[in-house]
């Protein structure tokens, strides 16, 4: 894979802060074993903290580049719920995975947790990976963003745009540079605070333990990860002044594995084959690897390997070379997801589409509640011209998460295919205005709702549903953070 580098410490969201139209409230629930905040301290409540992960989710989602693969996402996502059930926070906005070689990772308030293809590629178990959803998740629960918030006041929309800015840099360029400019604008705001940022820092590793362990990993890993990214920032040309305020000195790293010791041994979580499915499948879709080094793995009849090359040739539209590897692959594992998906793919790619569609059903009907496999299902119906059948499959899944943007990219083709449906213009508009909402184009979103207001003005009942979402879109654009 390719060398990484840390373009900044794992802790972006302990320097967000909150916009001066925001109300602060008290709060008396705590989460059992993490230490108290401290009295006088702020809260903003629930629903306002899912406002601002929402805006957040979308300006990522328009800034960064996004990887959208359900069966990815899933495979994270169950990893970070298990860590947020062990918090008082609520139901999580969602994960992303941004398409980018740099280790890093960030949450923010409200439940969105985002983390780069070079940070889960850089790590040796999904035990790493849990320890560094733990360690932000700890600056969320323990409300960093929010100790110092009338130190910063104002000066939030300014530290988000710094991070924002800073990653989309580092994820086209030097990861040096990028790295420099969320630097650059933490420092602007926490000049004052590098004691408080360290103490913050050990706050966060100490309780992101706790979270770790009582959902099932091995609190161990943190500190091996740790040891990862001591190693990464060796290699950055330059420190700039702010990296003073989130520092892994050999001292915390110390402190980490101590720490580490005083749990109960555990063994590692996640079955060590599947992981490294996970990893090179990461490596391949977001091009961190290429043909030879996993032909090398392939030879070892590594089944990592071999699927990640499979993934890799379809990738290429090479589906000859595609279907020889995936079937090397069905004779360690057949039963396995990625195996149906891929295969899935080579016939969509060949235009087999009955082939597909034998592929996928068979599998999404012994587990639906699978989004990846439903949504290639959904995609498979589409193709063979079978709108209805799409939309009732994915309209299941965004019911339970209406920010699923590749769900409704499905809905937006599924109803553009239902031509006996005398609102299928509007229903056109209206799943694409989700589309472009999700994806951070908010002025678009409501330009589309706004054309399909006007189309349904002889529909009472569509109207309404139009008004009433258009009129949040608007509420929502104007928030500040």
């Amino acid at each position: 894979m390719k060398k990484t580098l840390l373009s900044l410490c794992l802790c972006l969201s302990s320097s967000l802060s909150l916009a001066d139209d925001f109300s602060f409230g008290s709060s008396t629930s705590q989460q059992t074993e993490v230490p108290e905040i401290g009295s006088g301290i702020g809260f903003i409540d629930q629903q306002k903290e899912k406002m601002i992960g929402e805006k957040v989710y979308r300006q990522v989602q328009h800034q960064l580049p996004i990887l959208q693969d359900p069966w990815l996402e899933d495979q994270f996502m169950m990893v970070f719920s298990k860590i947020l059930s062990q918090t008082q926070l609520g139901q999580p906005i969602g994960l992303v995975i941004v398409k980018d070689p740099q280790i890093n990772a960030f949450a923010v308030p409200g439940g969105l947790f985002a983390l780069n293809t070079g940070m889960v590629t850089s790590s040796k178990t999904m035990d790493e990976v849990a320890g560094v959803m733990g360690h932000e998740i700890a600056h969320v629960t323990q409300r960093h963003y929010s100790r110092s918030q009338e130190d910063f006041k104002g000066q939030s929309l300014l530290a988000l745009a710094g991070i924002i800015a800073g990653a989309v840099i580092a994820s086209k360029a030097d990861g040096d540079v990028g790295g420099a400019v969320m630097m650059g604008t933490q420092a602007a705001l926490m000049g004052k605070q590098l004691s408080y940022s360290r103490n913050q820092e050990r706050e966060a590793d100490r309780i992101g333990m706790q979270f770790m362990y009582g959902a099932g990993y091995n609190p161990e890993s943190m500190a091996d990860f740790f040891e990862t990214m001591h190693r990464s920032t060796s290699r950055l040309s330059f420190l700039p002044d702010f990296w003073l305020t989130h520092p892994l000195t050999t001292e915390r790293m110390s402190e980490a594995r101590l720490r580490a010791n005083q749990f109960p041994r555990v063994p590692y979580s996640h079955d060590q084959q599947e992981f490294e499915t996970i990893k090179w499948y990461t490596a391949v879709v977001s091009d961190q690897t290429n043909e030879r080094e996993l032909q090398v793995l392939a030879q070892r009849n590594y089944f990592a390997g071999i699927l990640a090359l499979s993934e890799f040739y379809l990738k290429q539209g090479d589906y000859n070379n595609a279907q020889i590897q995936l079937n090397l692959a069905k004779k360690i594992n057949a039963e396995h997801a990625l195996t149906t998906l891929i295969q899935t793919d080579i016939y969509l790619g060949q235009n087999k589409v009955n082939e597909a569609y034998q592929t996928i059903i068979s599998k999404q009907r012994v587990t639906p509640e699978n989004r990846a496999l439903s949504y290639k299902l959904a995609e498979v119906y589409i193709r063979q011209n079978k709108p209805k059948e799409a939309e009732q499959l994915v309209n299941r899944f965004i019911f339970k998460n209406d920010r699923d943007i590749t769900g409704w990219q499905l809905l937006q083709q599924a109803a553009n295919l239902d031509k006996t449906n005398p609102m299928r213009t509007v229903n056109v508009l209206r799943n694409r205005a989700e589309v472009q909402y999700w994806s951070g184009d908010e002025e678009n979103a409501i330009k589309s709702l706004l054309h399909a207001q006007r189309l349904a003005k002889d529909n009472n009942a569509m109207s309404a549903k139009i008004d009433v979402r258009l009129k949040t879109m608007q509420q929502e654009r104007r928030l500040k953070i």
